[in-house]
This record gives structure tokens, C-alpha cells and sequence, in this order.
């Protein structure tokens, strides 16, 4: 009986050693012993990461006044005439009346290639 409550406590006592070594502090890191210099690398790597996207994103106008002035610039359709630009001047021009209603309808059937 005596050996039995003996061994018990040995084994309590080797259970508690046990737990102990698991959760002694390291040198230098505090707790957690071995794995702990691995957090902080992995911190670094994180904010590392955070500012080089956000400088990447700065660059290539993904936000930042690069954004804003691409919001406000008049975007290029791809499927625009070469002479859209021209067209639209020419509306202008006669918009403002500096053209009759002859000299604009024949230069735009200049500008689009039919025959006047």
C-alpha cells in the first residue's frame, strides 16, 4: 500500500516535472522556450509585406492621387475612330456657330471617308 501511494506521488511528481519543462521560459524570448524567436519573424515578415504592397499599390496607381486623377480623366474607348477627336472639334465649331451647316456636314463626310 505504502508503495503504491509512493509510486502515485512519483508519477504525479514526474507528470508536474514534465508539464514544467514544457512551459519554462527560454533565455532572451520569455515563454515558450524554442519556438518563440519564430513569432517575431514572422511579425517583420507580415508588416514587411503590408508596406511593400502598399508602396507597389502607390506606384502603379492602385490608390493614392494616381487613383484619383484616373477617376477624373476622361477615359479612351478602345473601340474610338481615329478621328473622334476631330469629329468632336468640329461640333464645337459649329456649335458655336463659326460654321455653316455645308462646310460641317462636308467636313465630316471628309473626316469618315465618303465622297462629298
Amino acid at each position: 500500500m505504502r508503495r503504491a501511494i509512493l509510486r502515485r506521488t512519483l508519477e504525479s511528481h514526474v507528470k508536474e516535472e514534465n508539464m514544467n519543462a514544457l512551459i519554462m521560459p527560454g533565455p532572451h524570448w520569455g515563454a515558450a522556450g524554442g519556438i518563440a524567436p519564430v513569432f517575431p519573424i514572422i511579425w517583420a515578415a507580415l508588416w514587411i509585406g503590408f508596406l511593400a504592397l502598399a508602396v507597389v499599390g502607390w506606384r502603379k496607381g492602385w490608390w493614392g492621387p494616381r487613383r484619383a486623377q484616373a477617376a477624373t480623366a476622361p477615359a479612351a474607348s478602345p473601340a474610338a475612330s481615329p478621328t473622334a477627336s476631330a469629329e468632336q472639334i468640329l461640333a464645337e465649331r459649329y456649335a458655336r456657330g463659326e460654321m455653316t451647316d455645308e462646310e460641317y456636314f462636308e467636313r465630316m463626310s471628309v473626316l469618315r471617308g465618303a465622297s462629298s
